[in-house]
């Protein structure tokens, strides 16, 4: 019996069409990109697997996904032939294959491999792009896959927060041309690192970022119980939650409230809050976004809203600044479509130190299903063949065949049916199948003339028109 043909959980094919749709968002996203100035690079799928872990933090370790080699562990390890345990067993044929290469699970860290690796050959400070798949040994479930796409922007070798501002008008720039309506979640991990300087537990920044990330599922008693379980006491907690009322709707909208921007009021909260100015690194975080706000504020943005989300945390161990995640204000996909942050020493654990960057990742599988569930896209992008010449036989085809040139010529995506001797019917469904919007029917009279037929698949309707005149309507 032949075997089902099938592929694996968290991964998929896309047809035609959604390929259309899909190379739609990718051109969007990259034209924004060299807008501003970046440039290209790809790095590959696999990367040597000490270059991955320990990057990510304990969980996202955990979802790398290893690659075992041809050799097994008796061939890197010879001296385990001496092992009498392993002899008696696992009989040697058993032995696990090594791991020492893995599928790259973000293109950040590949990014700063190869910064490293590059240096005497960029110009700092260095803008680049990205849009590779990567892959992610995740539970799959809607907006969340295996193997996905990333497009990414980053640029290092630079301090200024003028980036962090550019990024968000690119961030701005990408939704408003796709027409979904977002909002920027924007907080600093310095921020956050104060916070745990003023509970008391500074050695323990990144079991509280991991914790508060999940506040959006969890909601506060989840964060709170996680905390606990992870040895914070009560007075902690508690010190914890009343760093995130500091900043809620309820505090910043109460009395006196006189109408300024929420974020800069919630900022402003934290930087006169008597023991939040304890922590000096707490102090920079919120001057560093006060910096970015009243910026983007002054310059203004066309349909993004920005939001400072103290809650928000970025689970990934190497953001040390700014950090955005971005959300979608319609659909049902709740989860992140864009993130990003500022890493200050990501190629120091290459050899490189003191090369600060930050960047920013779209997710463009669920850019994709949110547009799919919300049928933002342009009737442009339904069809990638515009104009399709049908014929009534093998003469007829070959009076087309100079005619077709002429018209891929002029830029125009056309095609010929290629069976000349097939049905009116079957040539018209084949045009309706694939959304062609033109038809050029050609036969005798067509030949004689010099005047095609040229039938609009939409509306219906046919006229007598001469290919250079076609070439000027469709072009």
């Amino acid at each position: 019996m032949a075997q089902k043909p099938s592929i694996p959980k968290g991964t998929r094919d896309f047809s035609p069409q959604e390929m259309v749709r899909r190379n739609y968002i990718f051109d969007t996203i990259k034209l924004v990109f060299q807008r501003y100035g970046y440039l290209p690079i790809e790095t590959p799928a696999m990367e040597n697997l000490e270059t991955l872990t320990g990057k990510y933090g304990d969980e996202g370790d955990k979802l790398i996904y290893k690659i075992r080699s041809n050799k097994n562990l008796l061939e890197k390890y010879p001296t385990l032939r001496d092992c009498n345990c392993l002899k008696t067993v696992y009989n040697y044929d058993w032995i696990p294959m090594a791991s020492d290469k893995a599928l790259r699970y973000d293109l950040t860290v590949p990014f700063a491999r190869y910064v490293v690796q590059h240096q005497n050959e960029i110009t700092f400070p260095f803008k680049r792009y990205q849009i590779q798949p990567v892959w992610r040994a995740d539970n799959p479930q809607k907006g969340r896959y295996r193997e996905f796409f990333q497009c990414d922007a980053d640029v290092i070798g630079s301090n200024s927060l003028i980036n962090e501002v550019e990024l968000t008008q690119m961030i701005d720039d990408v939704f408003t041309t796709l027409n979904v309506p977002v909002v920027i979640k924007i907080n600093n991990r310095k921020i956050l690192s104060g916070i745990a300087e003023i509970v008391g537990a500074a050695d323990k920044m990144i079991d509280i970022a991991t914790a508060i990330d999940k506040y959006d599922k969890i909601g506060d008693v989840g964060v709170n119980k996680e905390l606990s379980e992870k040895g914070f006491s009560n007075e902690q907690i508690e010190k914890l939650e009343q760093v995130f009322l500091a900043t809620s709707d309820r505090i910043i909208l109460g009395p006196g409230y006189d109408g300024k921007d929420k974020n800069l009021v919630r900022l402003e909260l934290l930087r006169e809050h008597q023991e939040y100015r304890s922590s000096e690194i707490f102090l920079e975080g919120v001057k560093e976004l006060e910096a970015v706000f009243k910026t983007i504020i002054d310059l203004g943005l066309t349909s993004a809203n920005v939001e400072f989300d103290i809650t928000l945390a970025r689970g990934l161990n190497y953001y040390t600044g700014a950090i955005f995640e971005v959300k979608a204000n319609k659909g049902t996909l709740t989860s992140s479509i864009c993130g990003g942050g500022r890493y200050d020493d990501l190629t120091g654990i290459f050899g490189l130190p003191n090369m600060s960057g930050v960047g920013i990742s779209f997710g463009a599988d669920r850019i994709y299903d949110v547009l799919n569930e919300l049928d933002l896209y342009p009737d442009t992008v339904s069809a990638s063949t515009k104009l399709l010449f049908v014929t009534f036989g093998k003469d007829e085809q070959n009076y087309c065949l100079p005619l077709l040139a002429k018209v891929r010529k002029a830029g125009i995506n056309s095609e010929i049916y290629p069976d000349a001797n097939a049905k009116m019917k079957k040539q018209m469904s084949y045009a309706d199948d694939k959304k062609i919007s033109f038809v050029v029917i050609v036969g005798g009279d067509e030949m004689a003339s010099g005047e095609l037929t040229l039938k609009n698949m939409t509306s219906g309707k046919q006229e007598k028109i001469k290919i250079e005149k076609i070439i000027e309507k469709l072009k």
